[in-house]
């Protein structure tokens, strides 16, 4: 039986940066991942946008790794060349009663640790984009856009560089634990059983699924898995907008906002809906309820130009009643079994805060 220090399931940027993380530590790391290459799921299917953490609850691992995982993004991707741009964002009041809202935002993302948000009056805020409708605005200057893909092959080399492999069109079939060590059943073309000292449960979207078939996981420790489909839909006419711009959120959500591509191209999304399979058709006729939001701040958005992007998968683990949900990182000392690290929920802001999160699961591993 081939040995083996560790092992990380799931070859997205989460499961990426871990095992870039753990190869720079000196750790010998094999990265294994069903499908035939990197970040083919949740993390190709995003708005690739860099989030400050305003509103996620505070003290939440969410909030948390999203902020200094934002800043270790900015550098990361300076050094290394990644494609991005800290273009800014702004949270745009279209009514007297969403402005009221603004500091309440304001004072979330204080607690939050992001102390740079700008309250803009609505003439200031046309000043940066004369297209814009509102009355008031929240300027976030710390949020930005990235190429993801990019930013994955870059963590890909690193940890190559560092003496990581990475198995594709290799799957967990199933693992068992042996005392201090875990042994794993591999499969695809070139079905194979390892034993390892550490197993790093990074699948996104199968975590749940894969958690549950490591013989002696205590089971009722494994969330149920929901699936939040988000629905992206681009733009025939450019957008006259070089920032972000978010309505104030409502009930459920974030509303309908407009984000960018490294390009300049605008998208306009996520519609979410609450379903029970994979399917990433985006029907065209949900488009009529996004016209009504956009131009709320975008009044001269032209009719028709709205058109089928893509769409992609939240890995929640709360049900649709409940309205949020923290990342969860279970090591040992969460559920007994030693050398197993399981990471669940790693919905947005997990491309923003992938790097603080691969530091918390190397600290893990070493304890």
């Amino acid at each position: 039986m081939d040995r083996v220090e560790c092992v990380v399931i799931g070859a997205g940027v989460v499961g990426l940066a871990i095992a870039r993380r753990l190869a720079l530590s000196g750790r010998e790391v094999i990265v294994l991942e069903a499908a035939e290459g990197i970040g083919t799921v949740t993390s190709s299917r995003n708005s690739e946008v860099i989030h400050a953490g305003i509103y996620y609850k505070a003290g939440s691992l969410m909030a948390r790794f999203c902020v200094s995982g934002k800043r270790a993004l900015y550098r990361y991707c300076a050094e290394h060349g990644v494609p991005h741009r800290n273009c800014g964002k702004l949270i745009v009041a279209t009514s007297g009663k969403e402005t009221d809202r603004l500091q309440s935002i304001r004072a979330h993302a204080e607690a939050n640790g992001v102390d740079d948000l700008q309250l803009l009056s609505g003439a200031a805020a046309r000043a940066l984009e004369p297209a814009l409708a509102c009355e008031a605005a929240l300027l976030s200057p710390s949020t930005g856009i990235i190429d993801s893909h990019a930013y994955m092959l870059a963590l890909r080399g690193d940890a190559e560089d560092a003496g990581a492999a990475l198995a594709f069109h290799t799957p967990l079939l199933r693992a068992r634990v042996k005392g201090d060590r875990i042994e794993i059943d591999a499969g695809g073309d070139a079905p194979m059983t390892l034993e390892c000292s550490l197993l790093v449960n990074s699948a996104g979207l199968s975590a749940p699924e894969v958690a549950r078939k490591i013989e002696g996981m205590p089971q009722e420790l494994v969330p149920t898995p929901y699936l939040a489909k988000g629905n992206y839909f681009s733009c025939s006419a450019r957008a006259p907008f070089s920032h972000l711009i978010y309505p104030v959120p409502e009930p459920g959500g974030l509303g309908v906002h407009l984000t960018l591509d490294m390009a300049g191209q605008a998208r306009f999304g996520p519609d979410v809906e609450w379903v029970d399979h994979i399917d990433y058709v985006v029907d065209p006729a949900r488009a009529e309820r996004f016209y009504p939001a956009i131009r709320k701040y975008w009044p001269t958005l032209p009719d028709g130009a709205l058109m089928p992007s893509y769409s992609g998968m939240r890995p929640k683990i709360v049900p649709p009643s409940v309205a949020v949900q923290d990342f969860v990182i279970q090591g040992p000392r969460d559920h007994g079994v030693s050398g197993l690290i399981n990471l669940f929920g790693i919905e947005s802001p997990g491309l923003t805060s992938s790097l603080a999160i691969a530091d918390h699961v190397g600290e893990l591993a070493s304890r």
